[in-house]
């Protein structure tokens, strides 16, 4: 994706909506099930058929949509992405519910640490590792004797594995785990497809969802050019894809072991305080990081790599705002699953994730359009002709012998109107945060009256 346009990354970032649609659907995963098969079962296995079914259709056309190299098919990518993620989106609203009633209530802050480990996990194995294996430089300039075309895989290849991983372990998954009985229990409720969609539409008229929610809908704008931008300004300053891979392989064991140790401090504090206390210091990491980005073209030697000192720099900033990433993350899913109801715990977990997930994508999506648009180019060869994003104005400057040259980046100019806005959230909401964690968690839960 780093031939497209920050528009056409737009385009693609449509494809994560899912999991901010899931709330959709997520009351009909809670309500219809096979009794005998069980109530998590009954989704995981179908859904997970589906998603090795269609990493098959993927791997069967992904070098099409790619044109080896040329121009990408955006249109395509983000089509069956985003049927990959409704998938994958279904498959949260599953597991997030049966975290609920598979671990006992005191032991509930531990469903959080899974989640990030696992993601952190699926983030090598789906993004860093693939790079790394694709990588034809990669391979031969620390592995192989002889320059040789190509990676160790193909991207084909790497989708047709994964089909085959995906149908092999749901199948053991069918087999061989059993889920309790549901309806047994002394406190479990039949719910129809009605009731669990009133039950939601209860829970969101409660004061402190909607306080929550307004929360969670604007947090992550003071961020959001960083997060959004930050791999792939790097990548604009010269830095190749390969070492930001490199770079990513070395916080793969700490973005799984992070969670534990995480996981252990917030299950004894307060999870809310936590989110609340490390958001000046991502704050302050994010201006790090975009001033990493503008001096990144000076420490480049003459064979295009970073020097030594300066990854090392880079590396240890780029740990530290991450840090604070994953604990806001993690402080966020302990509470979200310290508040919500096992009787509706899909229904009630997908809530909470998907108002997390629409604040994120919409102010990521949000961060790309804008940046494009705050960045003012020029033409190299006069500077009063001005390069706008039509294709008109860039052909104007192209036949007169010139080209266009960035003189004001958006990305920067975003960066500091997103500090400022956090600043400001941060003294709007320190006391209604506050009054959130203090709430009992029956404030949380609507009662379940069942005719």
């Amino acid at each position: 994706m780093h031939r497209s346009s920050f528009k056409e990354q737009a385009k693609f970032s449509l494809a994560v909506w899912p999991f901010s649609l899931k709330l959709l659907w997520a009351p009909l995963v809670d309500s219809l099930f096979i009794r005998k098969l069980g109530r998590r079962k009954s989704w995981l296995i179908p859904v997970q058929y589906f998603l090795g079914i269609f990493f098959f259709i993927t791997g069967f056309h992904i070098n099409e949509w790619l044109d080896d190299g040329s121009k990408v098919n955006i249109n395509a990518l983000t089509s069956v992405f985003f049927i990959l993620n409704f998938l994958a989106a279904t498959q949260d609203i599953i597991v997030d519910g049966w975290a609920l009633t598979m671990l006992k209530r005191r032991n509930i802050s531990y469903a959080s640490m899974c989640n990030g480990a696992g993601q952190a996990f699926g983030i090598f194995l789906g993004y860093i590792l693939p790079i790394l294996l694709l990588s034809e430089s990669f391979w031969n300039k620390w592995w192989r004797t002889t320059s040789i075309p190509g990676g160790v895989i193909t991207l084909q290849g790497y989708f047709y594995f994964w089909g085959i991983i995906y149908i092999v372990i749901t199948t053991l998954v069918a087999i061989f785990k059993h889920e309790k009985d549901y309806l047994s229990e002394l406190d479990a409720v039949d719910l129809s497809i009605a009731k669990t969609y009133m039950l939601l539409f209860s829970i969101m008229k409660l004061p402190s969802i909607k306080m929550f929610a307004i929360i969670l809908l604007t947090i992550k704008m003071s961020f959001c050019s960083v997060d959004a931008a930050f791999k792939l300004k790097l990548i604009d300053s010269g830095i190749t894809k390969d070492e930001i891979a490199a770079i990513d392989l070395l916080f793969i064991p700490l973005n799984i072991s992070l969670p534990f140790f995480i996981t252990t401090f917030t299950s004894k504090e307060k999870p809310l305080k936590n989110y609340f206390n490390t958001i000046p210091y991502r704050l302050l990491f994010g201006v790090v990081l975009a001033t990493i980005v503008y001096f990144t073209p000076y420490f480049l030697d003459r064979t295009g790599s970073l020097l030594i000192t300066y990854k090392v720099f880079l590396v240890l900033m780029y740990s530290l705002q991450q840090l604070t990433v994953s604990i806001m993350t993690l402080t966020a899913m302990t509470f979200y699953a310290s508040i919500s109801d096992p009787k509706i715990g899909g229904t009630n977990m997908t809530l909470l994730t998907t108002i997390s997930n629409l604040g994120n994508v919409w102010s990521k999506t949000g961060a790309l359009w804008l940046i494009e648009f705050l960045t003012l180019k020029r033409c190299s060869n006069d500077p009063r002709k001005l390069c706008s994003t039509s294709n008109n104005q860039k052909e104007i400057c192209s036949l007169s012998g010139g080209t266009c040259e960035v003189y004001i980046d958006g990305f920067y100019i975003e960066t500091i109107i997103c500090t400022i806005y956090g600043i400001i959230w941060f003294f709007i909401f320190r006391k209604i945060i506050n009054n959130l964690q203090s709430k009992h968690v029956k404030e949380w839960h609507v009662e379940i009256k069942i005719k």
